[in-house]
């Protein structure tokens, strides 16, 4: 008897409206939102109120090594208006609009702040429309709307590459003791459906870029580390994405998700440099650990399969008696990889955990695991030849990832719950303490040489399912849920 334990529907997720206070405010900057504001994927253009004044960063100190204090200043209500509707009541005659057949020797200076007096528009020079709003003079010669009153994204700005201050004094530099995070730092609540995985970018240099895929069909880019907030957001799929990870370079994302597609999207331009179609629903993804123009994805099929994103061609299919792969890691050095699968017969598991030849797409072992649960996700230890699988019975089983693969009886990391979420799991960068979260929304701190329990972290209200160290600052984890918020714990 086979049976799927993943907790996710065919259709996209949303979890209740609530309302979430941020944990600190946001702050924008002035002088280059304008010029750095995104555009979706799907080719719409978002038009500023030209009227609204954006939020002024304020830097100040704060507490341990982040710092968030911003002010909000509007524009204030024009003085002049009510002068300027009674002069016009007094002198009732209208500016002349010209034609295309007249001309003016002269030129008003215009004020941009105006009110515009009985629905007439001032013409204003493309130069000085440019200076003041480059988005509302795209949008106009586009022939788009601009009579609409948006506030701008907050996930338009421009994609920062430059090193976080906080960043900058750990590069470089051994990595040193994990310490458990007890404060929380960002509460982020942008997205409107569960987030299924939140995963800082690899270069350390740009590690305070913090990526996250949810099942309200968007990608977004966060800067975690400075000011918590979204830098922007990418609309590429039409269902909830349900994988995504990070290039190599740390300069574009890969995601997977219920609408078949496989996209490769640079994240400062946002342009897709890669897009394919699967005949199944993506539910996981990975790079080859040492060629960065090799992915492999799984799903609801009993096929993996490898894309060279040069050729946008599929080189390798794997193949098994599986109705769905929910995990995939390679295993050093890229030879071999694993699967998790949802197979499970009555008595003992057959073909949950298969390990595979890349080159070959040949099985080399389907008799790892032998309970009767499901894994729905794998961790390999940053130092020993040992990786952890999530297993849906509430418990943390750990193997060797050389041959046989054989698991250790003696370590159970064992107290949390699943319950048939997709929960993720992860070494600290020092591999010292394994992290998990729960179904009930707890991260459970365990030591890894003892398997006990250190600490727990009431992180998300709903099914925590996903919880990260940052690979540079020691202190630094990153949780993600299905209420749809990300917290940034120190």
């Amino acid at each position: 008897m086979k049976a799927s334990l993943v907790a996710y529907e065919d259709s996209d997720s949303e979890t209740e409206d609530g309302e979430s206070e941020d944990a600190t405010a946001s702050g924008i900057n002035v002088t280059n939102f304008a010029m750095t504001a995104a555009q979706p994927c799907d080719g719409t253009v978002k038009i500023p109120d030209s009227t609204f004044q954006p939020v002024e960063y304020i830097g100040s100190s704060r507490s341990n090594m982040f710092h968030e204090d911003t002010l909000l200043r509007h524009l204030k209500p024009n003085k002049n208006y009510m002068a300027t509707t009674l002069l016009k009541k007094i002198q009732p005659d209208t500016p002349r609009l010209f034609s295309a057949n007249d001309s003016c020797s002269q030129k008003r200076p215009c004020d941009y702040s105006e009110d515009t007096i009985q629905g007439l528009r001032p013409y204003i020079p493309k130069r000085l429309r440019q200076e003041k709003n480059p988005l509302l003079c795209e949008a106009e010669d586009s022939g788009q709307s601009t009579s609409c009153v948006a506030k701008p994204d907050t996930a338009g700005e421009q994609i920062s590459f430059n090193t976080s201050q906080y960043i900058m004094p750990y590069i470089g530099s051994k990595y040193g003791i994990t310490e458990i995070p007890r404060n929380l730092v960002f509460q982020m609540s942008d997205h409107s459906g569960p987030v299924n995985v939140v995963q800082w970018c690899p270069v350390q240099k740009w590690s305070h870029m913090l990526l996250s895929a949810s099942m309200d069909k968007t990608v977004k880019v966060w800067d975690a580390v400075d000011r918590g907030r979204c830098l922007k957001t990418y609309l590429c799929h039409t269902c909830a994405v349900r994988a995504a990870q990070w290039t190599p370079c740390g300069r574009g994302v890969l995601s997977g998700g219920f609408d078949s597609m496989l996209h490769l999207t640079d994240i400062e331009t946002g342009a897709q440099t890669f897009s394919s179609r699967t005949d199944f629903r993506i539910s996981t993804l990975k790079f080859h650990p040492l060629d960065p123009n090799v992915c492999i994805c799984g799903g609801f099929s009993p096929e993996v399969k490898a894309w060279d994103i040069r050729s946008s061609k599929v080189i390798k299919v794997y193949k098994a008696a599986v109705q769905q792969t929910l995990d995939i890691m390679f295993l050093p050095e890229g030879k071999e990889f694993l699967t998790s699968t949802d197979a499970v017969s009555q008595d003992s598991a057959d073909r949950t955990i298969i390990a595979w030849d890349f080159h070959t797409a040949a099985k080399i072992s389907n008799q790892i695991y032998h309970e009767r649960y499901t894994c729905p996700s794998f961790a390999p230890h940053p130092k020993e030849p040992a990786f952890v699988a999530q297993t849906n019975g509430n418990y943390l089983a750990l193997f060797s990832s050389l041959r046989p693969y054989r698991m250790n009886k003696k370590k159970i990391y064992e107290g949390h719950k699943v319950e048939g979420f997709a929960i993720g799991c992860e070494f600290s960068p020092d591999g010292m303490l394994l992290v998990t979260g729960s179904s009930e929304g707890k991260v459970f701190f365990y030591n890894y040489r003892t398997a006990r329990i250190v600490r727990t972290l009431s992180a998300q209200s709903q099914a925590c399912v996903c919880a990260t160290f940052h690979p540079v600052l020691p202190s630094l984890l990153a949780t993600c849920g299905w209420d749809g918020v990300i917290k940034i714990w120190q």
